[in-house]
């Protein structure tokens, strides 16, 4: 019985919203009710999140508003939400752009058509040949020798240390 009671609810209010996915860069209007006014605010931002299904769907939206980030997280079929409008579109390969959160400047807003974006510091992905390069032994050789030098200068001190030591202890007899 509850699951009929669920679907009725759903039916009456699921409206027709578009069809949003993440990395979108999108145009939501609210209302906004003050006693009898009514108005429109408009939130631009990339959606960064898609959660839940159904009726209780929400999406979250990242802008960059005079330095400051800005999230919203809106129901996808709140009365509130009076229209969605979809800007550009980009492909990305992330379900969730939280990484977006930690960047700076055009970097935090920009996300490319057609192309991956990555966490990492804004890199396209893209495959490229792998190019190998042939180790060195000289800088080993060189190390060891340094090393061998430095275990002899060590030897020679502690023995000059132990002479200072022997000589001073003659003295006091």
């Amino acid at each position: 019985m509850n699951a009929e009671v669920l679907t009725k609810f759903e039916k009456r209010h699921i409206v027709a919203r578009p069809a949003i996915k993440i990395g979108d860069t999108i145009e939501v209007d609210t209302v906004i009710r003050d006693g009898d006014k009514k108005r429109i605010q408009k939130f631009k931002g990339i959606v960064i999140a898609i959660k839940g299904k159904g009726a209780s769907k929400t999406f979250t939206v990242r802008k960059i508003s005079y330095g400051v980030g800005v999230e919203k997280i809106f129901p996808m079929y709140s009365p509130n939400v009076e229209a969605i409008k979809i800007i550009k579109r980009s492909n990305v390969k992330r379900s969730k752009l939280y990484f977006l959160r930690d960047r700076v400047g055009k970097a935090a807003t920009t996300l490319k058509p057609g192309e991956a974006v990555t966490p990492e510091m804004n890199q396209i992905e893209s495959i490229e040949e792998v190019v190998e390069v042939e180790s060195e032994e000289e800088p080993a050789e060189v190390v060891d020798q340094v090393t061998e030098d430095t275990s002899e200068s060590t030897d020679e001190v502690a023995a000059e240390k132990e002479e200072a030591e022997t000589e001073e202890k003659a003295e006091e007899k």
